[in-house]
């Protein structure tokens, strides 16, 4: 017999859809999950834009008001997908009113807001999943399992790269992700978080890091309205932008390995180019998110001018069953997503956490942390223990 999960979705910009269609999608890919989520109520403060996501997707209700949904008994799991800076007091509140929690990263500005949400989860014995998508690729899996298998040796080196262009262009409104309050850290919340959880869940934690950080763009037009996404305002009065365009740093592996994140928001020329590349000492694996189910993978023991095959993940790695019946078959970003769902409705299912946690969350946290203070001191920094 199949139960309902009531849930509820807070923020409703693009990141709010996602959710929704992940949601939506679980009886597709995930027929046998005992629980199948119902959709009670969504929660943005945008004038009518709850009410037109109610009609498109089918909630029962909507409002602009999110407290409204941690007092509802309907609802007994929440998404999280507002702006950074609400993370941490809807996500305490939520936790706090005994609702399981899917919250995206960077789950706050701080370390110390992200701790505070997994202590609040923590403490009502809900369960708490974390929108760290990029590790849900089934290739991404295959890689880890390569690794930890010693397929390529020990681990000497890593480059992890998260380019994009989404605010290349000069008449990029000024919005909350501008902000130092709002935003945070700029593009070590929204690219490295990724980057710096991604490090960790194929190599193990980051004990010591040096950065660099860099505003390429100082000024940017603010918007007459209401945004969603990535938005241009031409004409408006122009004020300052508060944080992070780019950020390149030096990472030292517990392991004893090595590493390079870099990530910047305004790569003319770059869309989405996420991705890394591992080395060890008897071979080599390599990912990128535009050719998102496929390696690049080196391994062998002829060490010089050993050869590099592509290979097409399929069926047996990760959830790619789920999703296609034969290697070659595409997955694309959505479907990252719809596994996040399905991880979150298990933990909630089974009462054990599948998939990235609150835990994972703070460890990204302390690392964005490390880097700003890395930055600033011009200096090599330990990273906190999560």
């Amino acid at each position: 017999m199949v139960d309902e999960l009531g849930v509820a979705v807070v923020g409703f910009g693009w990141m709010g859809r996602v959710h929704t269609q992940a949601y939506a999608r679980l009886p597709h890919h995930y027929p046998h999950l005992p629980l199948r989520p119902r959709l009670i109520t969504v929660a943005e403060e945008v004038p009518g834009r709850a009410e037109e996501a109610a009609g498109q997707f089918g909630f029962a209700s909507a409002t602009r008001d999110w407290r409204e949904v941690a007092a509802d008994p309907r609802v007994r799991a929440v998404s999280v997908t507002a702006p950074n800076f609400l993370h941490r007091e809807i996500g305490v509140a939520m936790a706090e009113a005994g609702k399981h929690l899917w919250i995206e990263k960077p789950v706050g500005l701080t370390a110390g807001d992200a701790r505070a949400v997994a202590d609040a989860v923590a403490a009502a014995g809900v369960q708490g999943t974390v929108g760290f998508n990029y590790r849900n690729a089934p290739a991404v899996e295959a890689a880890r399992d390569l690794i930890a298998s010693g397929g390529i040796g020990t681990v000497t080196h890593v480059r992890i790269r998260l380019f994009s262009d989404y605010a290349a262009h000069p008449d990029s409104a000024l919005t909350w992700r501008y902000e130092r309050a709002r935003g945070g850290s700029g593009v070590l919340g929204d690219l490295a978080s990724h980057g710096a959880d991604l490090a960790r869940f194929l190599l193990g934690d980051i004990v010591a890091l040096t950065a660099d950080t860099a505003v390429f763009l100082p000024e940017r037009a603010r918007p007459a309205g209401a945004t969603a996404g990535h938005t241009l305002a031409t004409g408006g009065e122009r004020g300052p932008v508060e944080n992070e365009d780019y950020v390149n740093c030096l990472l030292r592996f517990a392991s004893g390995a090595r590493g390079v994140l870099e990530a910047c928001r305004v790569s003319v020329g770059e869309q989405n180019n996420y991705g890394f590349e591992v080395h060890g000492t008897r071979g080599a694996v390599s990912w990128d998110f535009r050719r998102m189910n496929e390696l690049a993978v080196s391994r062998g023991t002829t060490y010089q001018d050993q050869p590099v095959s592509t290979v097409y993940v399929g069926p047996g790695a990760g959830e790619f069953a789920a999703f296609q019946p034969g290697a070659a078959n595409a997955m694309g970003y959505d479907d990252l997503k719809v596994i996040e769902a399905y991880r979150f409705v298990r933990s909630v299912a089974e009462g054990t956490a599948y998939g990235a946690t609150l835990t994972d969350a703070v460890c990204s946290a302390a690392v964005l942390d490390a880097m700003a203070l890395a930055a600033e001191r011009r200096a090599w920094v330990d990273v906190e223990a999560g």
